[in-house]
């Protein structure tokens, strides 16, 4: 058996983990999905933004949970002209179907 101490300094890998938001408020026609773009690419996060029909927007985002909750702070602001109004979040099976974070 193995020592704790033998792992000091070593970094486990984390769960990567898979969250559907959708956004309501004014978060269409304010550059929300190409500030999103930026934002989970910068995060590293991989999954996707897309605008519904009926005014709200859409995202799964998938990585690492402090990732994760940045994006979904910053989700809840938003870019600079929108205004999030609700948030619904919900928790999915991470699939790690995503190259990359795409807008739809």
């Amino acid at each position: 058996m193995l020592a704790a101490k033998a792992f000091k300094g070593v970094k486990m890998s984390t769960a990567i983990k898979r969250y559907h938001l959708i956004i309501s408020g004014r978060v269409q026609g304010v550059s929300y999905r190409v500030s999103a773009w930026e934002k989970a690419r910068q995060l590293g996060l991989s999954g996707w933004v897309s605008n519904l029909r009926d005014g709200r927007v859409e995202m799964i985002i998938e990585g690492e949970q402090e990732q994760l909750d940045q994006m979904t702070e910053w989700a809840a602001e938003g870019p600079r002209f929108a205004k999030v109004s609700h948030i619904d979040l919900t928790e999915e099976t991470a699939a790690a179907d995503f190259a990359d974070f795409q807008i739809r």
